[in-house]
């Protein structure tokens, strides 16, 4: 790091170390050639002619007054000429090098302009290009925290959306409930039934808004085992049973029944709960759903793969941020908040793992790769 930074500012300091040198040589060559082209044999009768004429004193009195205060003391005189020489070149020098103050100065203020790259003197090339760094980080961040302000709108305007539907059908229900007293049992039944649906509904949505904000602002500690991968896809597929029946698919899994991985097993139980969800909500009815697994040399690949409607290649690599949902059209009655896959992505990403999706001629594939060790 060191040898760097003195690569970094050898043009400077090379052109700093010059200028000293050649003040310290400038002020007595300055100063031996004002004495050979002005002072010698001139000096001594242009002081005595000063002496006369501003005290106003023979010849002979100019002369003695020049050998006491000239002649007597010359090497002082030269001495000082030199110094005073030499301090008002290096005062120049410091002028010269407090104007780099001033260039990053006006390098700091381009930190938050929104002009073009900041431009420094070459010496300085090294500070220019750590200031454009910056400047760009920076733009970068702003640009990211207006991304992430903006999906943040998204999402609560998603969920007002998504969230009316339901209330409405419960605040409707109710009324009637409340209007008509002596409605028959088996209406009245009927009623209460679609609005503890559409009440379960409305919990559901919310206690996924508040897991992802839970994720998203809580340090998670993981509590890791020997898990039975196998054991665990096949309990997923039976507990999702009813829900592939309604949209008319099957899962089918194909793994290896020693398969195991190291993690928490709750945290995984829920990434693999949430990428079939979003599988089966997504799916082409009466289709197959297969999950693969299988353990490479240094991790376990599980791939869930479902057929449906192709994602569009540029759409891929948004579908896990926290604030996205990839089809804004979908109801209520048709998925969740669109948050089931931002969850997945933070606990793979505690266990040091990965997640990616894929889509190609109607095929939907999302890939988890997990440490097995």
């Amino acid at each position: 790091m060191k040898d760097n930074r003195r690569s970094d500012y050898s043009g400077f300091k090379r052109k700093l170390y010059i200028r000293l040198i050649c003040i310290g040589v400038a002020a007595p060559v300055l100063i031996y050639l004002f004495y050979r082209r002005f002072w010698h044999r001139r000096g001594g009768d242009w002081l005595v002619a000063v002496f006369r004429s501003l005290f106003r004193i023979s010849d002979e009195e100019a002369h003695r007054l020049y050998t006491i205060i000239f002649r007597g003391n010359i090497t002082f005189f030269w001495i000082a000429a030199i110094m005073v020489l030499f301090f008002l070149l290096l005062w120049v020098i410091l002028n010269w090098f407090t104007s780099y103050f001033d260039a990053i100065n006006r390098g700091i203020d381009g930190l938050l302009s929104d002009g073009g790259d900041i431009s420094l003197p070459p010496e300085m090339a090294a500070t220019e290009r750590k200031l454009n760094e910056v400047k760009s980080e920076l733009h970068k961040r702003a640009v990211d925290a207006q991304l992430a302000e903006q999906r943040k709108n998204d999402l609560v305007m998603y969920l007002a959306h998504d969230i009316r539907t339901p209330l409405t059908s419960v605040i409707g229900y109710l009324s009637l409930l409340s209007e008509a007293p002596d409605m028959p049992a088996e209406q009245r039944a009927r009623y209460v039934g679609i609005t503890l649906d559409k009440a379960y509904r409305l919990e559901k949505m919310i206690n996924e808004f508040f897991e992802i904000t839970r994720y998203n602002l809580q340090q998670i500690t993981l509590t890791k085992e020997k898990i039975d991968l196998c054991y665990m896809l096949v309990q997923l597929t039976d507990e999702f049973s009813p829900l592939l029946m309604e949209h008319g698919n099957t899962a089918v899994l194909d793994a290896d029944e020693d398969l195991t991985v190291c993690g928490d097993p709750d945290r995984l139980a829920r990434v693999f709960q949430n990428i079939l969800k979003n599988a089966i909500a997504y799916s082409s009815p009466d289709t197959e759903i297969r999950i693969t697994a299988w353990e490479s040399e240094d991790d376990v690949v599980i791939v869930f793969q479902n057929q449906g409607k192709t994602i569009p290649r540029e759409k891929l690599a948004t579908l896990f941020e926290k604030f996205y949902r990839l089809d804004t059209a979908r109801t209520s009655d048709t998925g969740g908040a669109g948050l089931g896959l931002a969850i997945a992505k933070e606990i793979v990403t505690l266990h040091g793992g990965t997640i990616a999706a894929d889509s190609r001629d109607g095929i939907v594939e999302f890939t988890v790769t997990l440490p097995n060790r």
